[in-house]
């Protein structure tokens, strides 16, 4: 009866978790014992108890009383005798309990779950992520790789882990016998903590140092933490000396994380770093495209009127996660009050969004902005000095405040010191040039851009 309703209970959890989270972390666990309203459960390592009783007990036990059983409690212990109450032993024969270790150094899912969702077909590509999306198939290849470590970094909703985990996918796919690992700094913190406690430290080593290609999400979490750090850097070495990949996402370059160790961001650097610029029309549009056919799908009844999704690729220029959850509600709205999304019901539904997407910048907020980046004085800025340390600052500010406010060549002239507004289209077409052909200026637009509208 017990084991029934546990593979009625497993059924169901593969349909309400997804085919991934199944795999990783409801598959390995094991059904021991059910007694007094308690069901007890087997895993194969302390990571993977502490995971599935933080993030899936309530599921379990739902999904085991719907299947018959009258569940109160459930308990999830490392797959080892000894760690379940000696008067309740489990029922099934000890060999079962003791085919997986709690050793780190043979854990076989140490990463985080994957989405299946991100992979490499539903990723859109356009200018601002071309040459992110490029690198990272050419790691998804799994073959030999020129740059090591490939570093991701842009703002919120840019695609980051996207990439990562669609990396991820593509090699588990394509090479089966790889060890590929991926998880959030957080988790690395996580598990070396764990280790430390435990004794198992070499264990640990031996983990991280052992796989082919190692993937790291937010590095900018371990900034600060001092022994954390020193770890990461030693597992970094290692790895890049065996000729092992390395991949690693973060909100901003790795000069630019504060708290991280000199050495780690000079070798961050060595290899290829790559920014995912703030999206585009084109590539908003491109999204928003994307989403409306899948979202059709779920929404079979409900019609989309032309000019729509130019109207949301204008409006809301935040990130695409913004983007896509606006689009998604939409939808659902549309489909629950029975009709169409036009322009009038879109404003309507999404009124709140808009406004957000609606924040004004200042030309006195870009002025000191700017000021602050290039370190220059903001009397300097609307002053006659015309020194290139400020006269490029300058122009930059001025560029900004064309393109993120809607104020006039005229008005912007006034705000810089009564210049000519001839004067601001010259400096405008100046940076609009260089910006081509300059990198580090075009990583500072960026950058001012991102703080500007945060």
């Amino acid at each position: 009866m017990t084991e029934d309703s546990w593979g009625r209970a497993r059924h169901e959890l593969l349909k309400t978790v997804g085919q991934n989270n199944f795999t990783t972390w409801i598959e390995p666990l094991t059904l021991a014992e059910f007694q007094d309203g308690i069901a007890r459960f087997l895993a194969p390592t302390n990571f993977m108890r502490d995971w599935v009783s933080r993030n899936f007990a309530e599921q379990i036990r739902q999904h085991l009383n719907n299947a018959g059983l009258e569940v109160e409690r459930v308990e999830f212990h490392v797959a080892d005798a000894r760690s379940l109450p000696a008067a309740r032993p489990p029922r099934r024969p000890a060999t079962t309990a003791t085919t997986a270790t709690a050793s780190l150094a043979e854990d076989p899912l140490p990463g985080a779950p994957l989405d299946a969702r991100f992979v490499f077909d539903t990723f859109v590509v356009g200018k601002p992520n071309a040459l992110a999306h490029a690198a990272a198939r050419r790691v998804a290849e799994g073959g030999p790789v020129s740059f090591n470590p490939l570093f991701l970094y842009g703002g919120v909703g840019l695609g980051k882990t996207h990439l990562m985990h669609a990396i991820t996918n593509e090699l588990r796919s394509r090479h089966p016998e790889k060890k590929v690992i991926y998880l959030s700094a957080e988790q690395f913190m996580y598990r070396f903590i764990q280790a430390l406690r435990e004794r198992e430290v070499i264990a640990f080593k031996e983990l991280f140092r052992g796989v082919d290609v190692l993937m790291v999400d937010d590095l900018q979490f371990i900034a600060g933490k001092d022994s954390t750090q020193e770890e990461f850097f030693h597992t970094f070495n290692a790895l890049v000396d065996h000729n092992r990949q390395i991949v690693i996402s973060a909100d901003r370059s790795p000069g630019e994380i504060k708290g991280l160790e000199e050495r780690i961001k000079s070798r961050l650097q060595c290899g290829l770093v790559v920014d995912l610029h703030p999206t585009d029309y084109e590539l908003r549009l491109g999204v928003l495209q994307q989403k409306a056919e899948m979202n059709r799908g779920h929404y079979p009844g409900v019609k989309l009127a032309p000019g729509v999704l130019e109207f949301l690729a204008h409006r809301i220029t935040s990130n695409v996660r913004v983007l896509e959850g606006a689009l998604a509600r939409l939808f659902a709205f549309a489909s629950l009050v029975g009709r169409e999304i036009t322009l009038d019901l879109t404003q309507d539904c999404l009124s709140d969004t808009l406004r957000a997407s609606d924040r004004k910048v200042s030309i006195e907020e870009i002025q000191r902005k700017v000021a602050e980046h290039y370190n220059v004085r903001l009397t300097d800025m609307v002053g006659p000095k015309r020194q290139r340390t400020v006269a490029r600052p300058r122009q930059v500010a001025m560029y900004l405040a064309k393109t993120l406010t809607t104020r006039s060549l005229p008005e912007i002239g006034r705000r810089f010191g009564g210049r000519d507004h001839t004067t601001i289209m010259h400096g405008i077409r100046k940076i609009e040039e260089l910006r081509a052909t300059d990198s580090q200026l075009s990583d500072d637009l960026d950058l001012l851009r991102r703080s500007l509208e945060g």
